[in-house]
């Protein structure tokens, strides 16, 4: 058999699924990045090379339609030209002429036989061999089908399960979840589609050696073209959307989209309110600032900072109370970030900063009155927001506990754990007008003017010395 250069053919994450050599593999991909591809070749090459006890190995491959199967044994047949492998049949193949059930397959000289099913799990009764489910996600009974097909690896044979997401109320993303949780001792590769561009995916579109701003652009076509957040994130961004249980949807995210929100500093004329979620090490600390117009609130700036001191994320909020329109303030004192709220309090006077502290209570509040102005379109984000804050803000669920209260909490899908999601919650109660939660203190305390702080331009250089923690 000829010996092939796999780094010639294949992309790094390509080869890297190609030298994993766990017997059960996981691939959470994005649409269209040459799995199919990649996992023909080592089937071929399984087929060929690997036996189990003493007899060649039989693959077993079975996708959503009847297109992908084609599509697969194609691939299989010129892997194996590649290879200088003889076959002795190629084409379609009858497996029950009474229910004229039919399939594709490659038989080679050594025994060995490549079969593309359909997506019937019957088909893989009594059945031993290689199985790989393509777009598992995607068959109309995965559970019937993994009954199914599972069985068929017991004598020691490799199985493969390669799928985009279909959601959360389904097998493959339980598959997932049970094998981030250690439930599950399986090997597991999450290809999104900005790694796959990362590591040469629009070089093969092209042909050549991209730039990064080629490869910028292609991304933001590809989302664009899209139409909608929740076809970018599902099919591109490995990203499973359960719509049924998200208190805010991509379509409501979606709908409060405009071009050119965010603005300089300098050009924040109208009144600004700010809302500042503390964390030090293990969630992300984040400041949102909106600007008022009219009825409306824009959300100009959101400064994310993860594991930064407190002292330097005291420096940036000082930086941002000492302008003169920020008229209000609300921050999370709970926890960790009492000594901050506190401070703020008395440096810059009850009138400015709030101090609030998060109760099952107090997150239920904030957030109903967040729904209200994202539902009425009061709030407004920039169209080009990212995806971890896209998700931050479509991670939050409504749980209620055993003891019937209610609690609102991230599931767990975004880089952070709400933190953007609460922090702008905290600024849009700032703009609400609304009185503090705390019964008022009595301060004595008037601002500071804070050193450093004595002017917008300072503010902004500071903020850009620290661009590689705080966006």
């Amino acid at each position: 058999m000829k010996n092939i250069d796999t780094k010639a053919f294949f992309l790094p994450y390509q080869v890297r699924w190609l030298e994993d050599k766990s017997r059960i593999k996981l691939a959470e991909k994005s649409r269209r990045i040459g799995f199919t591809y990649v996992q023909s070749y080592e089937d071929v090459y399984d087929a060929l090379t690997l036996k189990i006890n003493g007899k060649p190995c039989d693959v077993f491959f079975s996708s959503a339609d009847r297109t992908a199967a084609t599509e697969y044994i194609n691939y299989c047949a010129y892997w194996a030209k590649l290879f200088n492998a003889a076959f002795e049949d190629f084409g379609e193949i009858i497996l029950d002429e009474r229910k004229d059930i039919k399939a594709f397959a490659i038989q080679f000289k050594n025994g060995a036989r490549i079969i593309a099913l359909s997506s019937n799990p019957t088909q893989f009764r009594s059945k031993g061999g290689k199985v790989v489910l393509d777009e598992f996600a995607f068959h109309e009974d995965p559970l019937a089908l993994w009954k199914a097909a599972k069985p068929c690896i017991t004598w020691g044979y490799p199985l493969r399960i390669i799928s985009t997401h279909n959601g959360q109320n389904c097998l493959f993303y339980q598959f997932i979840k049970q094998i981030d949780a250690g439930k599950l001792n399986w090997s597991h590769l999450k290809i999104t589609i900005q790694k796959a561009v990362d590591e040469g995916f629009v070089d093969k579109i092209y042909g050549r050696k991209t730039t990064k701003k080629e490869r910028e652009q292609w991304l933001i076509q590809e989302k664009a073209d899209c139409g909608d957040e929740q076809t970018w994130l599902q099919e591109y961004c490995c990203v499973a959307v359960d719509e049924s249980t998200a208190f805010l949807t991509y379509e409501m995210l979606q709908n409060i989209k405009e071009k050119d929100i965010l603005k300089p500093y300098e050009e924040l004329s109208g009144d600004l309110y700010l809302g500042f979620d503390v964390a030090r090490k293990k969630d992300l600390s984040v400041i949102s600032v909106l600007e008022k117009v009219s009825n409306t609130k824009f959300l100009r700036h959101q400064v994310v900072m993860k594991k930064l001191k407190f002292r330097e994320q005291k420096a940036i909020l000082y930086g941002f109370l000492s302008m003169p329109n920020l008229r209000r303030a609300c921050i999370d004192s709970t926890g960790i970030g009492a000594q901050i709220a506190e401070d703020a309090r008395i440096d810059f006077g009850k009138s400015k900063v709030e101090e609030v502290t998060f109760t099952n209570a107090v997150k239920e509040e904030i957030s109903y009155q967040l729904y209200t102005a994202v539902e009425d379109k009061n709030l407004i984000i920039d169209v080009n927001t990212d995806e971890n804050a896209i998700e931050d803000y479509h991670s939050v669920r409504k749980f209620t506990t055993k003891s019937g209260n209610i609690r609102f909490d991230s599931d767990g899908s975004s880089d952070g754990h709400a933190d953007r999601f609460f922090s702008l919650a905290l600024a849009n109660h700032a703009a609400s007008g609304k009185s503090d939660f705390q019964k008022p203190e009595i301060l004595t305390a008037k601002p500071n003017k804070i050193k450093g702080f004595d002017n917008i331009s300072n503010l902004r250089g500071f903020t850009d010395d620290l661009r590689g923690v705080a966006f």
